[in-house]
């Protein structure tokens, strides 16, 4: 997969641009903080999810003072040709296209543009809570297996009406509340053990990749693991039954794939509390490429990956570490300051004041 051309109309603080990154290798992009470098990837990423790698609103993306932003991006995935248009609205609906086709329902735009992103905010990988460990799992489910979006979304709208039932039964099981719970759990057991299984085989799978990349990227060997830990204990619809009465009395779900965690440590040791700078930043980026080796591999086409500011998380010799173990593929990095000597870039771009030099 490659993305080959891409436009922009008044998106963040490009009036108007055109990028031709380098269609089978590594593009450099070169400019001093607030050009607009990381603008090029985030349209390109939103292109592929409809949504933004920094989560802001789409508001956001509309250059100031503009009605509506427009992205379109060329490309090419199984040998033929791809053509994915986004209009952006600050007031009403956006509009996209796939091939000049509307598109009817976000899902049916998963696995038309592939991109695995880095960028320095993913030190919350490794540093911030389980949530964004559980999100990271499930994107490279739905990456993997678009198929993953619905079971998602189905665990999302059933966690809502179970925890506003609880929140409204006050703390009592009337005959009624018992009668609806009962429907939301074995909905909740259903889909809860069915992700919980996705997720502990995708740990097993990801596990060998981002060990090698963290090996690649910091330069040494290391002992990286990842461990799957569930908040419950056997069949889901037996540790709902067990946890009903606290539910009850707190007004929340407190089992599930919602409160599960993804374990990391380097040498037995968890990396949140005992690993240093380096080791958690080493491990972020680990983790973006390990996905981004499995998805290429098990997918059979290697999404288009894009790196953001990835030389400021890195010190040089991880810095030449990463580059000379890029994934093979098309890569996009933005950089403020230096270009590592080895860095074999088919293009190099420039930018400056919202404009593509």
């Amino acid at each position: 997969m490659r993305v080959t051309r891409l436009w922009l109309t008044d998106f963040r603080n490009y009036g108007s641009a055109e990028l031709r990154p380098d269609p089978s290798g590594l593009t450099i992009i070169v400019g001093a903080n607030g050009e607009g470098k990381t603008n090029l990837l985030e349209a390109i990423a939103y292109l592929a999810t409809l949504s933004s790698f920094r989560s802001v609103p789409g508001e956001a993306l509309i250059r100031q003072g503009c009605a509506r932003a427009v992205v379109r991006a060329e490309g090419e995935r199984d040998g033929r040709q791809v053509l994915v248009e986004a209009e952006l609205n600050g007031s009403g609906r956006d509009r996209v296209q796939v091939n000049r086709q509307p598109l009817r329902r976000a899902r049916d735009l998963l696995g038309a543009l592939r991109v695995s992103v880095f960028a320095p905010d993913d030190l919350v990988l490794v540093k911030g809570g389980p949530a964004e460990r559980r999100r990271f799992l499930d994107e490279v489910l739905v990456a993997l297996h678009p198929k993953h979006d619905a079971l998602q979304r189905d665990l999302d709208r059933i966690l809502r009406q179970r925890n506003t039932l609880l929140r409204q039964s006050g703390g009592r099981l009337s005959p009624e509340v018992e009668v609806t719970l009962d429907v939301w759990d074995a909905q909740l057991a259903a889909t809860g053990d069915s992700l919980a299984a996705s997720r502990q085989a995708l740990v097993t799978s990801l596990e060998p990749e981002v060990a090698k990349a963290y090996d690649q990227v910091a330069h040494t060997a290391a002992d990286v693991t990842m461990g799957y830990q569930r908040s419950w204990t056997g069949p889901l619809a037996d540790a709902l039954v067990k946890s009903r009465n606290d539910d009850l009395r707190r007004g929340v779900s407190l089992v599930g794939p919602h409160r599960d965690e993804l374990v990391l440590a380097i040498g037995g040791l968890p990396v949140r509390t005992h690993a240093s700078q380096g080791e958690q930043r080493s491990l972020a980026l680990a983790l973006r490429l390990g996905a981004h080796r499995l998805v290429s591999e098990q997918v059979g086409e290697a999404p288009v990956l894009l790196l953001d500011d990835v030389f400021s998380e890195l010190d040089p010799e991880r810095a030449d570490a990463l580059l000379t173990h890029l994934p093979p593929g098309q890569s996009l990095l933005t950089t403020a300051g230096f270009v590592p000597e080895g860095a074999r870039a088919g293009r190099i771009v420039r930018v400056a004041g919202g404009r593509v030099v």
